[in-house]
């Protein structure tokens, strides 16, 4: 038995050693967006899909009012049946700018869609633009970010160029899970590789703020290709990828960042809302997933505490990979020195983790047992019989 749990041991330090490597990989080579760019000649159409944002959307109305080297910028906005004045909100802060347009539906969207898959659609029938941009509602802009994104898109000749806003943390459970969102593929997927290939597989997005070449978007079937999937900017930049287009992942730092949930209670069921669509929506790869996770993150912390001589040691570096390759994926996301704050929570890392499993968990059952609801919508059920989608 001792043998076993020193084998064990090593091999979950070796792993979480790899991801370490992996992420400092990542740091040194992967880009962020330019702080400063010429300027954009082209049309840029903005889209902004928006349901029950009336609290944040004013705000990033405001960083778009405000945005420099895009001369002609568009932006649209659609209400999607919010029920907390969203329409209203925009409409007062857009402030008579004739470069915003609000459009409201009243309707759920049909047995198929997703209620972002089908504003984003919505949203980009209305252009011809050759470069649109989508932004989710909770996104706080620098007035260069448009430009520096559109910029990227170009000088990359790519299909897709996401640019991964820095994600904002306020309670401790937000500072648990939501840095694992970078940590996931800095820690797994060397990038600098993965940015030049067209293989699905490796494609990584954020559709918290994507910069798309219309054509290249067209050609892959728009959000109609992707419209009742949990995760529609992941599967969007594979079905770029399929198309015959490059995509591409970037830092946004500076230019970008954003709260996603605001609480427990909100990232319990925003994450409940996607997370069983992960690893193929499978419950036997979920299983091994978790069983890796738990190889690499629990049973290294579990002998530094438990452990002697060579396997306490063992389990003690394991751990401290664990901690670096998470501190280091912050940095790759911030592209700042870690804060206290990212200190604490890469050191309560095999919590974090083990709260993500149990977020897993809880999706599946939720998912399988027809009870996945999001902003008062119900979601996709087993069967994908005629449910409505949010």
């Amino acid at each position: 038995m001792r043998a076993a749990g020193r084998y064990l041991t090593w091999a979950g330090t070796g792993l979480a050693a790899l991801g370490a490597a992996t992420a400092a990989y990542n740091l040194a080579t992967l880009r962020t967006l330019p702080r400063q760019v010429s300027g954009v000649i082209e049309p840029v159409t903005v889209c902004v899909p928006a349901r029950d944002e009336a609290d944040r959307l004013p705000d990033l109305i405001a960083d778009l009012r405000a945005q420099t080297g895009v001369p002609r910028l568009r932006v649209l906005i659609l209400d999607d049946a919010s029920t907390d004045g969203t329409y209203e909100a925009a409409l007062a802060a857009i402030g008579g700018d004739d470069r915003f347009t609000v459009l409201r539906s009243a309707a759920h969207p049909a047995p198929g869609w997703t209620g972002k898959a089908a504003a984003c659609a919505r949203l980009a029938a209305r252009t011809d633009d050759a470069a649109l941009v989508f932004i989710d509602a909770d996104v706080r802009l620098t007035p260069q970010a448009v430009a520096a994104a559109v910029t990227e898109l170009r000088k990359r000749e790519a299909g897709m160029v996401s640019a991964w806003p820095v994600q904002v943390t306020g309670s401790v459970t937000e500072s648990l899970v939501q840095p694992l969102l970078a940590w996931s593929w800095a820690s797994t997927l060397p990038l600098g590789p993965a940015n030049h290939s067209l293989r699905p597989s490796t494609a990584v997005a954020c559709g918290q703020f994507l910069a798309v070449d219309a054509e290249a978007y067209r050609a892959a079937g728009g959000h109609g290709a992707v419209a009742a999937s949990a995760t529609e900017d992941l599967d969007l930049a594979r079905a770029v990828r399929r198309a015959g287009h490059r995509t591409a992942l970037v830092t946004a730092s500076h230019a970008a960042r954003t709260r996603m949930y605001t609480g427990a209670t909100e990232l319990t069921d925003g994450y409940t809302r996607w997370l069983w669509s992960a690893y193929g929506g499978r419950l036997d790869t979920g299983a091994a997933v978790g069983l890796f996770v738990a190889l690499a993150y629990w049973i290294p912390p579990l002998a530094a505490v438990l452990g002697r001589g060579r396997t306490r040691r063992a389990g003690l570096l394991g751990y401290l990979a664990a901690v670096t390759s998470r501190l280091l994926a912050r940095a790759t996301e911030t592209r700042h020195r870690p804060t206290h704050a990212d200190l604490a929570s890469a050191l309560a890392h095999p919590v974090g983790v083990g709260h993500y499993l149990a977020l897993w968990a809880r999706s599946h059952h939720r998912y399988r047992t027809g009870r996945l609801r999001w902003k008062q919508r119900p979601l996709v059920t087993p069967d994908r019989r005629s449910a409505k989608h949010a």
